[in-house]
Parts: C-alpha cells; structure tokens; sequence
C-alpha cells in the first residue's frame, strides 16, 4: 500500500467538449489507471445522454467511480463527492493504479483536492424562500451583497447564486469572503486543463448538442418531467432547454439554440475558473495531438516518481 500510495492522483479537466473522456480512455489504458468522474450531473442515474456518461461496455474495460450513484430526485453534495471519491481513490491505489479523475466540474475538483470550505451548513426554510424568485431577481440581489462572487458564477448558475445568497443571509458575510482552502493538497496530483482554440471548440458543443438531440436527449428530458421539474438533476444543461420544447414555450430550434449558448457561456466560466488555479499545466488540443500529450503525461509520472 505503500508504494501504491506514492502514486499521484492524475486530474484531467477543461471545458465541456474539449474531449475529455476520450484522451481520459486513452490514458487509462497506457497507464494502468481507473477513472472517477469529477462531473456533477454523472452522478444521477438516467442521465445518460445530457451527461454523455461512457457507455457501459466501456466502464466494464475501464472501472469508473461516481457514475449513476443516487436517483435525479435525491440530492447530492460536494461532501458527497469527496466522500465517496476519498473511497474510490483508497481502492485504486489498493490495486497498485492510478486515480484519474475526469470531469469538469471545477468546485468537486477543488474540493477533492483543497478540502471543502467552512461554510455553513445549508438551510431548507431559506432555500425554499429563495426557490420562488427568479433567478434573474436573485442574482441582482447577489450583485449587491457579493458582486465578487456574482461575476464569478454568471447570472444563469441558479444553483449556486442561491446558496451564495443563503450563506450571506445565516452569516451575514458575503460568500466571496470565506477563503478557507487548504494551502496544501489533501493528495499528490499531476492536473491538466485541456482546451482547444475558441472556434474550435464552439464547433464541437454545436455538434455534441446536435448529437445529444439525434442520440435521444427529449425521450430522457421526458423521462426526467415524471419526476418533477424541480429534481436536482434538473440542473444539468439540455433539459432544462428541451423541457421549454416540451411543454411548448419554444420551438425545437430555439431551445436547441438556447442550450448552444449556453454550453458556450458554461464552457467559457470552466476557462475562467481554472484560470485562477495553480498546479494545472494547460494543453492546447488544437496543437498537440492526443498522442504527444499521452507522452508528455507519462513523462511527468516518470520524473515524479524521481522525486
């Protein structure tokens, strides 16, 4: 256990369909590694296309954590996710491999690797309160009492403006000012933000979304209806944009273009967010081939190891 212990924990990230899973596959299997999803949607069963999990064929080949663990209707934290990524890291190095985690999701990220912020725990009463404003009114409010952290999340991250605005309002402290992550990281870690040139990548969301449509995303947003618009899952882009269709406030092609834009906007927080981040060594898709990144990445293990 020892010397699997010495192995890093490697993390892939970057913007939604910079390609992610693919190179993750890829690296796995030069590596030896087994894979925990660091995305906070893959974590609902039934989500399968607004998710693009990797298929179940592939999970056999390749172990993956933290895909389908709780129902859309139940709710799931970052606590959650360090949690059960704190096991799923254990057991990988039990079996003497390599913990990739892949995902975009930059706060699990963070937390996984920094700890998770003092913040207070969250309240019921004052979220419901907050459930029925719309989110446009909220992130004013948020603008007020937090404009760091408004800018921060953009005016459409209904999720989080609400919690930013439930903390201010049990601590009296805007969010922004809780600045309690670790100095040093709770694993050893290689990380990696993988991102293309804008219009490339631009291209490749207006395919995904296109894909996403004619792989079945309005048969699941039906699915997802049943239980209720306000399921966590809900969250997730893509259905919220064909729920619109379905219940007949947009036409087809404007949702689709709504939910366009919208992965672009979310794309373009995830370069924002990283960003600010040290330890991340930035690799440009558009130059460097799949290949030449697995290699640079083996080398980095390699010179760890010396270390």
């Amino acid at each position: 256990m020892k010397e699997a212990a010495l192995k890093p924990v490697v993390v892939i990230t970057g913007p939604t369909a910079v390609g992610k899973t693919d190179f993750s596959l890829k690296l796995a299997r030069e590596i030896d590694g087994e894979i925990i999803s660091a995305d906070s949607m893959q974590v609902y069963k039934g989500l399968d296309i607004g998710t693009d999990k990797v298929s179940e064929e592939i999970r056999k080949e390749i172990p993956h954590y933290l895909i389908d663990v709780v129902k859309p209707s139940e709710k799931f934290s970052v606590a959650d996710f360090v949690r059960l990524s704190d096991e799923a890291i254990k057991e990988i190095w039990r079996r003497g491999k390599y913990p990739i985690v892949v995902g975009g999701t930059a706060f699990y990220i963070k937390a996984l690797l920094y700890g998770i912020p003092e913040t207070p725990p969250s309240s019921e009463r004052i979220r419901e309160e907050l459930s029925h404003f719309p989110t446009e009114k909220l992130y004013e409010k948020l603008l007020s009492v937090d404009p760091e952290y408004a800018k921060k999340v953009g005016k459409r991250d209904r999720k989080r403006i609400i919690r930013a605005l439930e903390v201010h309002r049990l601590t009296g402290r805007p969010l922004s000012s809780f600045r309690i992550w670790s100095e040093k990281p709770r694993y050893p870690f290689l990380g990696y933000f993988l991102y293309r040139h804008r219009p490339e990548l631009y291209k490749r969301i207006e395919d995904r979304v296109d894909s996403q449509i004619e792989r079945g995303l309005l048969e699941e947003t039906r699915s997802l209806l049943k239980l209720g618009k306000f399921a966590t899952a809900f969250q997730a882009l893509g259905y919220k944009e064909m729920a619109d269709y379905l219940e007949g406030r947009k036409s087809l092609e404007e949702a689709v273009r709504t939910l366009k834009r919208r992965t672009k906007e979310f794309a373009k927080r995830q370069f924002t967010w990283f960003r600010k981040e040290s330890g991340f060594r930035w690799i440009n898709l558009s130059e460097l081939s799949e290949e030449e990144v697995l290699e640079l990445i083996k080398r980095d293990l390699e010179s760890y190891k010396k270390v």
